[in-house]
């Protein structure tokens, strides 16, 4: 297990293109590296992965296995689907504790996705940086302020338990930034 501060660069595009060649070649869903309209840096639609061409190897990596994490949900839940939509401050505690689940869920396919690639030493990294996503949503969903991604960046985050990736068909579904902005 290991913690950004030790993977190279190199180790970050290995992965990357061990995971985009896993999704095309198991689930059949296009990883499209382009321009990603700011202020994303990451797109999906339920049967493509869009990944910004702009990005650090580092969080193209993450980028890469999030989306996937949110296509699988995508297909295999309609609520989940509806769940992307959710953008904004002032939310019930109740949808807050659903949307932390959705993002879980995410990162634990990703962690599911990495194990069937045969990468294991990326899972104290993967943890860090869902951990970090996920504090930089909540801070969001609490005041619809979007300060700097990295200053909730904490090393030793608990570690995921990876979750099985169901059966799905990918279904083009809508692209994320037509219906969430984050």
């Amino acid at each position: 297990m290991t913690g950004r501060d030790t993977v190279t660069d190199d180790r970050f595009r290995e992965v990357f293109a061990l995971a985009q060649g896993r999704i095309a070649a198991r689930w059949g869903v296009p990883v499209r590296i382009n321009d990603v309209p700011s202020p994303f840096t990451g797109d999906l639609d339920g049967a493509e992965i869009h990944v910004d061409f702009d990005l650090i190897a580092e969080d193209a990596l993450f980028i890469l296995v999030h989306l996937f994490g949110h296509t699988v949900q995508w297909n295999i839940s309609e609520e989940l689907r509806r769940l992307s939509g959710v953008s904004g401050s002032g939310h019930s505690p109740e949808l807050v504790a659903i949307m932390i689940e959705y993002e879980r869920q995410a990162c634990r396919y990703s962690l599911q996705l990495l194990h069937e690639i045969g990468v294991h030493d990326l899972d104290q990294w993967l943890a860090d940086f869902a951990a970090c996503d996920l504090a930089y949503l909540l801070h969001y969903y609490q005041s619809g302020e979007k300060p700097p991604f990295r200053s909730f960046w904490r090393d030793g985050q608990p570690t995921l338990e990876p979750l099985a990736i169901p059966e799905f068909a990918p279904t083009r579904w809508i692209s994320r930034y037509e219906g969430i902005v984050i």
